[in-house]
Formats: structure tokens, C-alpha cells, sequence
């Protein structure tokens, strides 16, 4: 089932807010009438009391209508048409206004479906919504890519809302099931970001993405062992990570050298100083050394296979190279008024 950000609107406070308008329509007719109570007449022939004035209320508003009190007066009559018919029809409102309500959204939401499975393309796929799948969210939005271009497969109700509330189409289901994985439209996906929180399962998402898109589109998983890596490169996986193994390096660098494990945090944290980033090379860099370029180069990306720059291979630029920097990531500081 696709599920798609809306703005939320708490329930207790609408049906709050008819159910007093309800109260206050019915109160200003019972005025109305209580205030020209000579001008009806009722069976027993002794005229109207308050709660008469509410029973009448309620019955005409209801369209009920028993017929055991009526307007016989020009000016209770007049009333009946300027103020009570038309009080009547916004009461009938209020009664089927949920109804509406519910049968617009239906509506609103399938064309929304039919719009969205039309327009969207080269998304990322995002399979689990726990602590990996949002902070790998997170650095997608950090890195320019729109919410709209993001869709998330997840199987447990609290986290498909928790996405949802976050922006995100969610599909929710098993990300395992193919059906799952076609409403998330993986064929015309740019990539698959696995985040499940088990290494069977990711095994199983892999397997399953690789068997739908025939190896055409990127699959990043996480392993929470390093023994499984392999396993999940074998079943399709283009790009492995391990959580645990990469866990503990941080905790040895926290204990051998403080200091690295700072840098690696600036590096990995959005907004504190320095981020990864990687562009193409240009034209004029073609050639050049990648120490004698503006910006810190790290690394080059070519066909497929990260270059050191003590690499012999990777002293210079070639074309179609991929440059791998750090860059500024501090926040601007806004500009001081005039």
C-alpha cells in the first residue's frame, strides 16, 4: 500500500469543531424561535416552552418534522424561510460532512497515486526506515536530492508512519516481496539502499531487486557482520557496508588517536566544518595533478575503481575521472543588515 505525506489534521479537533458548530446552529434556531414563540402553535394549545423551542429545533434541523408544533404567524412563517430552511441544509451538511470528506480524500489520494506512478523516475528506494534507513535519508536531502525523488519500503506500521510524517512516499510492506518492490516502481529506480535490520533479510531484498531490474540498478546494502559481505556482493549487492566492522575501527581510533576520530566525525556529521564530496572533472583539470587543483582532493573514482593519489595511476586526471574532495560545510553566516 503506497502511502503519501499529507498534512496532518488531528481528528479530535475536527469532529470538535462540527460538533460546536452543530450545537451553535441548533442554539441560534431555538433562539430564533423562543424569541417569536407566540407565532406557533403546538396540539396541546398552551403554547411553547423553552424546551419546546428545542424540540422543534431539532426536529425541523433533522428534517423529522412530526408536525406537532407549527408556524401559523406571518412572521414565524417568514422566519421558517430566511433563517430555518437554510439553517436545515447547512445542518445536513455537518451530518454528511465526514462522509464527504472521506469519499474527496479517496479521491484526492487515488489521483495523486496515478500522477505519482506517471512522473516518478530515477528515485532512490529506500528498504527500512530504523536508524540506518533515516540517517541515510538524511544525507541524501543534504546532498540536494528532493523528497519527492525519495520512496520508502518499510514493514513495520510505526516506522511507515514515522516516514511519512518525515514527507516520504512510503510503500509498506515487506521489501522481500516482489509485488512490494514493483509498487515502489524499482525498475525505473536509480538506486536501492537496503537498510533492513537483520543481514537474512537484506540477503533476501537483494536476491530480489537483482532478479526484478536484471543487475540495471545500484544496489547499496548494509551488513551488520563483515562474514556476510561477501554473500550480499555475490547476491547482487554492488556496494557492502559494515556497520559493525566500521563501528569498531571508530572505537580503536577513539582509543589510539583521539584526535582522527574528531576528524572523522566533522566528516561524517552535516554542518560542522567538512563534508566528503565528489564531482566531475572538467575539461581544464584533464591532464593536471589532483594536488594542484583549488579544492583537497582525496581520491579519484575511474571506471569503476577508487584511485590514492599514491597511485601511480592516479597522479593525474583523465577524462571521465571523478574527483573525490573535502569541501567547506559550515553554514553561511547571514549576511549583516544594513
Amino acid at each position: 500500500m503506497i502511502q503519501f505525506p499529507a498534512v496532518r489534521r488531528g481528528p479530535l479537533r475536527a469532529i470538535s469543531a462540527r460538533l460546536g458548530f452543530a450545537v451553535l446552529l441548533v442554539s441560534s434556531i431555538v433562539a430564533v424561535i423562543f424569541v417569536d414563540r407566540d407565532g406557533y402553535r403546538d396540539v396541546n394549545e398552551d403554547g411553547l416552552t423553552l424546551l419546546d423551542c428545542f424540540y422543534y429545533a431539532v426536529v425541523t434541523l433533522s428534517t423529522t418534522g412530526y408536525g406537532d408544533i407549527t408556524p401559523v404567524s406571518e412572521s414565524a412563517r417568514l422566519a421558517n424561510i430566511l433563517i430555518i430552511t437554510p439553517a436545515r441544509v447547512l445542518f445536513l451538511i455537518i451530518l454528511v460532512g465526514t462522509t464527504l470528506e472521506v469519499l474527496t480524500e479517496q479521491y484526492r489520494t487515488n489521483l495523486r497515486l496515478q500522477r505519482w506512478r506517471k512522473r516518478v523516475k530515477n528515485h532512490v528506494i529506500v528498504c527500512g526506515y530504523g536508524t540506518k534507513g533515516r540517517a541515510a535519508v538524511g544525507t541524501l536531502l543534504e546532498n540536494g536530492l528532493d523528497k519527492s525523488q525519495v520512496v520508502v519500503v518499510e514493514s513495520q506500521s510505526a516506522a511507515a508512519r514515522q516516514a511519512q510524517a518525515d514527507g516520504l512516499v512510503v510503500v509498506e510492506g515487506s521489501a522481500t516481496r516482489s509485488t512490494v518492490l514493483k509498487e515502489a516502481r524499482v525498475e525505473d529506480a536509480k538506486a536501492i539502499i537496503i537498510a533492513t535490520d537483520s543481514d537474512d533479510a537484506s540477503v533476501l531484498v537483494t536476491l530480489t531487486v537483482r532478479q526484478l531490474t536484471a543487475g540495471k540498478v545500484s544496489i547499496i546494502a548494509a551488513a551488520r557482520e563483515a562474514e556476510n559481505a561477501p554473500l550480499l556482493r555475490q547476491s547482487g549487492a554492488h556496494h557492502v557496508i559494515v556497520s559493525s566492522a566500521t563501528a569498531g575501527r571508530l572505537l580503536g581510533l577513539s582509543t589510539t588517536a583521539p584526535p582522527l576520530i574528531e576528524v572523522v566525525e566533522d566528516l561524517l556529521t552535516p554542518g560542522q566544518g567538512m563534508a566528503l564530496a565528489m564531482r566531475s572533472a572538467r575539461r581544464d583539470e584533464v591532464g593536471s595533478a589532483p594536488r594542484d587543483l583549488s579544492e583537497l582532493v582525496i581520491a579519484l573514482f575511474r571506471r569503476g575503481k577508487v584511485l590514492s593519489l599514491a597511485d601511480p595511476e592516479g597522479t593525474t586526471i583523465q577524462t571521465g575521472d571523478m574527483v573525490v574532495y573535502v569541501r567547506d560545510d559550515r553554514p553561511q553566516a547571514a549576511p549583516a543588515m544594513p
